[in-house]
């Protein structure tokens, strides 16, 4: 299997918080030395251990961003 690097760039916030002390992340991350995409994804305290996440571009967050303003979460 193949080997892959990553870089968290910046943590823009936590989602939430297991009881294990794992959080649920927003966070600008490289892969691969490629250029960092938003991600949102399961971290350990120490970011050494990761959960399966999404990555998406800024385009892409911007979709999501009005999708989500669209949702009226009264009705849920």
């Amino acid at each position: 299997m193949a080997e892959f690097k990553y870089e968290v760039k910046e943590t823009l916030g936590v989602l939430s918080t297991a009881a294990n002390g794992w959080e649920r992340q927003l966070n600008l991350v490289s892969w691969n030395d490629r250029e960092p995409k938003y991600d949102i994804r399961d971290w350990a305290p120490d970011h050494t251990k990761m959960g399966k996440g999404i990555s998406m571009t800024a385009d892409e967050l911007a979709v999501l961003k009005d999708l989500l303003a669209e949702i009226d979460l009264d009705e849920l």
